[in-house]
């Protein structure tokens, strides 16, 4: 499935609906309904629209009442990374990178971690 990254914009209230769905799936939507009247405060009717809206958008999926997610929270994390690459840095990589350094120190672990993935990216 081929989802537009404009897709993933999600507000706050998604964004932690989605993340007690990682947490917990795959999950009944009854359970579902139950876990967001706790963590959220919400109602069932609320739960389902969020619901409905977050599979209509490619997000989750809610088949045979069993709620589990189409793309995981890592994959979720990159496109909206590369959106805001795109969006704020042309889709270079590099210049990013110059400007969180510019305002950030790495340490020399983060440095070996961002080289380690490097060097496995070009083998």
């Amino acid at each position: 499935m081929v989802i537009d990254m404009g897709d993933f914009k999600l507000a706050d209230a998604e964004k932690k609906f989605v993340e007690l769905v990682w947490e917990s799936e795959p999950l009944l939507s009854g359970e579902l309904v139950a876990l967001c009247e706790k963590e959220l405060n919400w109602k069932k009717s609320t739960t389902y629209t969020v619901l409905r809206r977050l599979c209509q958008k490619g997000i989750l999926q809610n088949e045979d009442s069993v709620v589990t997610s189409l793309i995981n929270k890592m994959e979720y994390m990159a496109r909206c990374s590369e959106e805001t690459l795109e969006e704020t840095f042309d889709g270079s990589l590099p210049q990013f990178v110059a400007a969180f350094m510019s305002r950030k120190k790495l340490n020399k672990k983060q440095i070996e971690e961002i080289q380690s993935l490097i060097d496995n990216y070009e083998g």
